[in-house]
């Protein structure tokens, strides 16, 4: 049963306001969690996908980076992030061969090689090591931050290098890509960490690409996206226990339907599916995206403001790992990040197709193997040579799909799989397993499933475009809310989700500094 009345109601019940109700709940306040779905999680889950087939995938959200070790030590969270031993690896045919650029994780002398082959010399490698080493400084000082008040900016450029400043936040990032290398895929590797879920040129004067970029890079500090043991779902019920073991009350099937605000307080309005319910609170935390909370809030929004992703996810289950036609070990190839169509070229020239409403006619994107770093997800198909398969889509935003969105999902994964199959020696398709009626285990989802399925507006994985990791120089931080980056317009509503300031992936950062500004505040 409810009470009538709590001290903090968090709206949506995704991992960050899983993190935020675990934080108040062991600070001793009395919270509650309404989420509109039958579970918690939101986009970090796993799920069954394939009807018949034992396999757990992680069907939206797929790696942690972001989430700082001090949260999962805060909050007791019995969870195992597990590193790749491959980052990426990035097939070519040149010169009529075909071969592939390998970066270790930890880099080594195989990388230098690797790199060796690509360029015929030592110097592309050189400027990779330079600028990620500079790039490093940066986020090891800027890390143990996203915890803490929001820094001004002034603070943070004072100990950064003025060039690497220059060249990641005030001028667009593709100017640097193209001055520090020399090399067409060596530029687009470094590249496409601006875009993932980022509708870009790498010369956009808005600078999105930059702060996309940042935020992939600046995770504990080292930017490493591990694999979550278990699937993304392993992540979400451990915060889940936490905060229910701390005393937070969670109810699923609860969609909030209105809030109504002012500066001591609120009510929030949800229904359970067979009547309606009212409860007040001192706090209201929203876990939906800054958009969605302005319709609960009854204001007065533009359409035209209504965020749009540009994201193409496709999740396989594969009998076995296909052959490549370079000959390399399919296991070292797809244990990481294996690049494909992503040259800097190939990225401006998708972007200029998407830009003129075209699909672009060479997709851009990402593979990710998660079982050969984690069999678990597998379940009974462990051993058997199975393996699951995320492909992540780029320069795919939401207008594309419109008009026939079905026909466009079909072409985007013809492209897409395309892409792929270059590279191989045998079909993707004919890898694939089939589920309990006999259809191959593949599965699209574009911008309007994220929608349809998570209430992320315009499929937007980050609820919106993602901003600097700390205030203006000329910001007013005079309220708790203001200081930790997760105020609204009303007092007593806070954002909690990737909407707030230092939002964005699965980091829990959010929840956190939400949970701070309550303490603080109450």
């Amino acid at each position: 049963m409810t009470r009538n009345d709590y001290d903090v109601v968090v709206v949506g019940g995704g991992h960050n306001g899983l993190v935020a109700a675990a934080y108040l709940a062991r600070a001793g306040l009395s919270v509650l969690v309404l989420e509109r779905l039958a579970h918690t999680g939101g986009a970090a889950i796993s799920t069954q996908t394939f009807p018949g087939q034992p396999a757990r995938l992680s069907r939206y959200s797929y790696l942690v980076s972001l989430m700082p070790e001090q949260l999962v030590s805060d909050l007791e969270l019995d969870i195992r992030l597990v590193s790749r031993d491959t980052a990426s690896w990035t097939p070519y045919r040149r010169d009529g061969r075909s071969s592939g650029l390998l970066v270790e994780r930890p880099e080594g002398e195989a990388t230098r090689a690797s790199f060796r082959e690509l360029t015929g010399g030592d110097d592309e490698y050189a400027a990779w090591q330079q600028f990620y080493g500079e790039v490093g400084e940066l986020t090891r000082a800027l890390a143990p931050t996203l915890l803490q008040p929001l820094p001004l900016e002034r603070e943070v450029a004072a100990g950064v290098d003025p060039q690497l400043w220059q060249d990641l936040v005030t001028t667009p990032l593709g100017a640097a890509i193209e001055r520090r290398f020399s090399d067409d895929t060596v530029r687009g590797v470094v590249a496409t960490d601006a875009l993932i879920g980022t509708f870009a040129s790498l010369h956009d004067e808005s600078l999105i690409q930059n702060r996309c970029f940042l935020y992939h890079l600046l995770g504990n500090g080292t930017g490493e996206w591990r694999v979550p043991v278990g699937g993304m779902g392993a992540v979400t019920d451990a915060l889940a226990r936490a905060a229910s073991e701390a005393g937070a009350q969670i109810l699923g099937g609860a969609g909030v339907s209105g809030i109504a605000a002012g500066a001591q307080g609120a009510e929030v309005t949800w229904h359970d599916g067979q009547r309606e319910h009212t409860v007040t609170c001192r706090r209201v935390l929203s876990g939906v995206a800054p958009w969605v909370l302005s319709i609960l809030l009854g204001e007065d929004h533009d359409e035209v403001m209504k965020p749009v992703g540009s994201q193409l996810k496709i999740n396989l289950l594969l009998k076995r790992l296909p052959a490549l036609r370079s000959g390399a070990d399919p296991a070292q190839a797809f244990a990481g990040t294996l690049h494909l169509s992503e040259d800097l070229s190939q990225l401006e020239a998708a972007y200029a197709d998407a830009a003129a409403g075209r699909l672009p006619s060479v997709l851009p994107g990402e593979v990710y193997c998660h079982s050969l770093t984690d069999p678990s997800v597998l379940g009974e198909l462990a051993g058997t040579g199975a393996h699951t398969l995320t492909y992540f889509g780029l320069h795919t935003p939401e207008p594309l799909f419109a008009d026939d969105p079905e026909a466009a999902r079909a072409l985007a994964v013809e492209r897409a799989l395309a892409s792929l199959n270059e590279h191989l020696s045998e079909p993707i398709e004919s890898c694939l397993l089939t589920d309990a009626d006999g259809r191959p285990c593949l599965e699209a989802k574009i911008p309007q499933d994220l929608e349809a399925d998570l209430a992320m507006p315009g499929g937007h994985i980050f609820h919106g475009d993602l901003e600097w990791p700390w205030a203006s120089n000329r910001s007013r931080l005079d309220d708790p809310g203001q200081r930790w980056g997760v105020a609204t317009d009303v007092e007593s509503v806070l954002l909690c989700g990737s909407g707030a300031r230092r939002g964005g992936a699965v980091s829990g950062l959010g929840g956190h500094n939400a949970a701070q500004a309550v303490l603080e505040s109450l």
